[in-house]
């Protein structure tokens, strides 16, 4: 989410918006510790309208959208009411068990509602919220380089050197899931993807929400070896997308999905779960790889078909590209 939301900073500033950040913590311009999500107290009133006292728009990121500080968003929205702003939705309640009964995020005539795929934008539509889809963007190379259709002789210095560090040989398949471990994360169904390609799996993020005697236990139990986390504090996601041979992405649930597409700007096939969003985006005509379509796959990186990886980019550039992103949000705010 932090990753879009400066995004979205960026692309702002193109359209000629000066942008500062406010936060509960961070690297941030302005600090309120009542936004943090794990604050004890939501902030006071005086607080957040002194924070966004400069501001002619305020983007608000998923705050008003799942209820992870109900007071935060409260007092956020109370704060902005009649002011333009536009409340840009990872998530709502309903899409999380633990948050079914929550009400929609609220609504004011001088806001614009934004979502990240169509089935949130339908969602809140049901719950009489008019608003937009803006898919997230990702920087969408020309072509895809040489160095990201396989071939050992191929990868980086960096990528081998990240190989080197998981201990997988030159001809080794390696299969990064490069998420955290939930549940909705799938991380089981991952490993045996992995097992039917003959591959290491590489689980990049750690476990979460009381998830770890879970993950200990799918990890005694794989059918195939496991490497957890990075194999230092110095290796970056690019470097680590480019070591890999396939990227697994075998989610119950995204809300997008970011490394859906990042496979494709790293020039890497797709396992992709079975998220109803996975769905939609796959309809603008990505070729990506089902839990049961593996042994298409198999076949795949037997003999790599580079036109498979460059067609997928082609989606991604005319599509998803973040060169973009400045028209599609420029569409949202005309009348605010």
């Amino acid at each position: 989410m932090a990753v879009e939301a400066a995004k979205w900073r960026t692309a702002l500033g193109t359209l000629g918006f000066a942008t500062y950040t406010v936060a509960g913590s961070g690297p941030v311009d302005v600090t309120v510790p009542g936004l943090a999500i794990d604050a004890p107290a939501g902030p006071t009133t005086a607080e957040v309208e002194a924070a966004l006292a400069g501001a002619d728009l305020v983007l608000v990121e998923n705050l008003c959208s799942l209820p992870l500080n109900p007071a935060a968003a409260r007092t956020v929205a109370a704060a902005l009411a009649g002011r333009p702003a536009v409340l840009h939705h990872h998530d709502l309640p309903w899409q999380r068990p633990r948050f079914l009964d929550h009400p929609p995020p609220p609504d004011d005539p001088r806001w614009r509602h934004v979502t990240i795929n169509e089935l949130s934008r339908h969602e809140l539509a049901e719950r009489g919220i008019a608003a937009t889809t803006v898919y997230n963007s990702f920087a969408v190379p020309p072509t895809a380089p040489a160095a990201h259709v396989g071939g050992v002789g191929s990868r980086t210095d960096a990528a081998r050197s990240v190989r080197d560090a998981l201990g997988t040989g030159p001809g080794d398949r390696l299969v990064l899931q490069p998420t955290r471990a939930l549940a909705r994360k799938n991380v089981g169904a991952g490993m045996v993807a992995a097992a039917r390609l003959g591959a290491t799996f590489w689980l990049l993020g750690p476990a979460e929400d009381g998830y770890g005697p879970e993950l200990e236990r799918l990890v005694a139990g794989a059918p195939c070896p496991v490497v957890l986390g990075p194999p230092g504090p110095a290796v970056g996601i690019d470097d680590c997308y480019r070591a890999c041979d396939v990227v697994a992405l075998p989610s119950t649930w995204e809300g997008f999905g970011n490394p859906s597409l990042e496979s494709v700007t790293h020039g890497r096939p797709l396992v992709i779960g079975p998220y109803p969003v996975a769905r939609e985006l796959a309809s603008f005509g990505f070729d990506w790889f089902g839990l049961d379509d593996l042994g298409r796959l198999d076949a795949w990186l037997a003999d790599p078909d580079p036109g498979l990886l460059e067609r997928n980019l082609a989606v991604a550039r005319e599509h998803f590209s973040l060169d973009g992103l400045p028209g599609r949000i420029a569409a949202v705010l005309p009348d605010l």
